[in-house]
């Protein structure tokens, strides 16, 4: 373990709370066993808020060049050109890239090695129009229900922001868009089932107060937020793992836990790893794709197509 330097580390990141560079950096420390293995080996894209939450955010996803040769970086290809993106591969980095104010590490859905097959599906769930935190916690549970009907099981994340995710992990035997389809076909039949609570309508207009089933960031170089990240916001909520068990928890909300309220945010890291039960291995989406066939075919139109 490294003794990181953190330049500034008085600098104010979330002027409504006074949380500093310092206990970004030091809240990091303290969940790296935890979060890094679920960054390990993946490019990142680094959300920097150097004049704190309130400035304008730096979506960066090339690595400076004065960033240390400790930290691992990857040459990731992109239209034109490369890209060279942080891996963050330990501790030491998570909390280097908290002195460097990111906040928030963002990260692909595929590894540096592989990175056109995917071992994570993510379905991003929110609530639009009139719809809340209830109706995303149903569509949640609609969508875990679908992808374990066809043998594809799925961990849940809140986002720290306004919803949840639902994460499936993948055999790396399937490109980007063989995951996609499958996901828009999931989308689909489960629209087909509750038309009134669910789209996969991507404009907002249309889409009332439906939950959007939300596939668009299984795609090459897009990303998620990643587990245990701050997100800027006030109260520097955290995107928590949590149990399905804890879905219909009375007191649970998409930023449930946050730096500002350190008590209840440690007592929860010296619980149980709701995502303790080790490496879950990654399944095949052509078989969950097939199982889908059988079990809910996609439905036609109206005219019969």
């Amino acid at each position: 373990m490294r003794d990181i330097e953190i330049s500034r580390p008085g600098k104010v990141l979330f002027p409504d709370d006074g949380i500093t560079k310092s206990d970004l950096a030091r809240y990091y420390r303290r969940v790296a066993t935890r979060a890094v293995p679920r960054l390990r080996g993946r490019p990142l894209m680094m959300e920097r808020h150097p004049d704190g939450i309130g400035g304008k955010p730096l979506m960066q996803k090339n690595a400076p060049d004065y960033f240390p040769d400790w930290v691992h970086t990857a040459e990731m290809s992109k239209e034109g050109g490369t890209v060279r993106h942080v891996v963050c591969d330990n501790a030491d980095t998570l909390v280097y890239l908290a002195g460097q104010a990111s906040v928030t590490q963002h990260r692909w859905l595929s590894k540096a090695d592989r990175p056109h097959d995917p071992d994570l599906l993510v379905f991003d769930l929110d609530p639009s129009g009139g719809a809340d935190f209830e109706d995303v916690r149903w569509a949640a549970s609609c969508v875990g229900g679908l992808l374990e009907e066809v043998d594809l099981p799925t961990r849940l994340m809140t986002t720290g922001s306004r919803g949840l995710h639902v994460i499936a992990a993948l055999d790396r035997r399937a490109d980007f868009d063989t995951v996609r389809d499958f996901a828009r076909r999931v989308s689909r039949v489960l629209v087909s089932r509750h038309p009134d609570r669910l789209t996969d309508e991507p404009r907002k207009a249309a889409r009332g107060d439906r939950i959007y089933l939300d596939i668009q960031r299984n795609a090459y170089a897009q990303t998620a937020v990643a587990p245990y990240a701050v997100r800027a916001r006030p109260g520097g909520p955290v995107a928590m793992p949590i149990s399905w068990s804890e879905l219909n928890e009375s007191d649970l909300a998409p930023d449930r836990w946050k730096l500002a309220d350190m008590e209840a945010l440690e007592k929860r890291l010296r619980g149980e790893d709701p995502w303790s039960e080790g490496t879950v291995r990654g399944r095949s989406v052509r078989a969950a794709d097939r199982r889908l066939s059988v079990r809910a075919p996609e439905p036609r139109d109206e005219r019969g197509r």
